[in-house]
């Protein structure tokens, strides 16, 4: 790779907070994802039941949901860092009681239920706090779409990390390992906030809008907008309707592959690849001009390929599914992040990434408790399939829609010095 094009890859690790920060998720949230799939094995492992495994999704996603309208307009003003400190405080809490109630034996169905709903809650502060965050860590703007891309690509480089050891520790020592590794990973990121250093405050002057009030206020905005609308729209029917395909992977690893944890870290892994593939593809660009193109293609391909990983029954082949479906899953998802980013406007920036993250993560555990209820009457490969052919027909939607949408978003490139 030339200097050139390493330097666009890496512009935003210029920023020594940014530096900081990817660090410290490297290490949390490679223990995340160990805890994820650990979860989602030890329910499935419980009970046996899609529908109780798409239920521990919904309970953990759910709070967001609800909360995440209004988290985005009442973090405006606010001391992000420590909100995002606190959250972390309650994911190691959250994890050293998984780990305590797996490795004494006593855990039950409930207790994971109840835990899922109190990580929730945080999570509902959490993300759009690290959302607004992230853009205090890239202090010049022409880094921005670089320091998004890259985040993406850390939050997959550590879908590939974490499932994969996960999988090893689980058939060795049991889910409760992972619980614990993920418990001790979170000191990673609370060391990187604290050791932060900021020229301006983190804390706005300005006086502060009342919640309901910044929160309507985001929503017009948005929907006065077409670009903005519909971008939105489309992520949060692609959330509904696709995004939701690792919740049945412990289905897929054994009642249709025939393996066990590793077989399921396999395949959360591929996916992981593919998504590191399309973060770092996203990461070279120099412009997001263009990128509605790239999400709408991005929308169709993944549909196609969870079309045809619903037919495939041999690993050989859907381990190269997974990667596909993956990559074109970061590639919809991160482009519609930088969009949404790129056409925002400064002083409303909180207010619509918590609707973009409403739309984007929140809608998920719905649709994860649909996939779940799905697939206990028809079968995870014929909820697959359904969901791939919605993914498949919004692409095209967008593709459709983009010519008027680029034509009304050219203001605010031009505006920005981004053509």
């Amino acid at each position: 790779m030339s200097a050139a094009r390493t330097g666009a890859l890496f512009g935003a690790f210029r920023h020594r907070n940014f530096r900081l920060f990817y660090m410290g998720q490297i290490v949390s949230l490679s223990g995340l994802w160990m805890q994820r799939l650990a979860m989602s094995w030890l329910v499935y492992r419980i009970t046996g039941s899609p529908l109780l495994l798409g239920t521990v999704d919904f309970m953990t996603q759910i709070p967001v949901l609800l909360f995440g309208s209004f988290t985005g307009a009442f973090l405006e003003g606010r001391d992000l860092r420590r909100i995002i400190m606190v959250c972390q405080t309650v994911s190691m809490l959250h994890a050293l009681s998984l780990a305590v109630l797996t490795l004494t034996g006593l855990v039950q169905y409930w207790h994971i239920l109840a835990l899922a709903a109190i990580i929730g809650v945080s999570d509902s502060f959490e993300i759009p706090a690290r959302q607004g965050f992230t853009i205090r860590l890239v202090e010049d703007e022409r880094d921005l779409g670089n320091g998004i891309a890259l985040t993406s690509s850390l939050f997959n480089v550590t879908r590939l990390i974490g499932p994969s050891i996960a999988g090893m520790v689980i058939a060795l020592v049991g889910e409760g390992v992972c619980f614990l590794l993920n418990a001790s990973a979170y000191t990673a990121t609370l060391a990187a906030l604290y050791l932060m250093r900021f020229r301006r405050p983190l804390v706005s002057e300005t006086a502060r809008k009342g919640v309901m009030d910044g929160m309507m206020e985001g929503i017009r905005y948005v929907t006065g907008f077409v670009p903005l609308r519909n971008y939105l729209s489309a992520i949060a029917l692609v959330s509904f309707f696709a995004f939701p395909y690792m919740v049945l992977l412990p289905v897929f690893a054994r009642e249709i592959l025939g393996g066990g944890p590793r077989t399921l870290g396999f395949l959360t892994g591929a996916a992981g690849l593919g998504a590191l593939a399309g973060s770092i593809r996203l990461a070279l660009r120099k412009s997001p001009v263009g990128l509605g193109r790239t999400m709408a293609v991005s929308c169709a391909l993944m549909g196609v390929s969870m079309i045809i990983f619903s037919r495939s029954g041999r690993l050989v082949v859907s381990i190269p599914l997974m990667v596909c479906l993956g990559f074109f899953m970061v590639s919809s998802l991160v482009s519609c992040n930088t969009l949404v980013q790129t056409l925002v406007d400064d002083d409303k920036r909180n207010r619509v990434m918590s609707l973009f993250i409403v739309c984007a993560t929140d809608i998920t555990p719905l649709g994860s408790l649909n996939y779940g209820w799905a697939a206990s009457l028809i079968g995870a490969p014929n909820v697959l399939l359904a969901g791939g052919t919605s993914a498949l027909l919004i692409g095209i939607w967008l593709l459709r829609s983009w010519p008027r949408m680029h034509e009304l978003s050219l203001p605010v490139y031009r505006r920005k010095n981004l053509l």
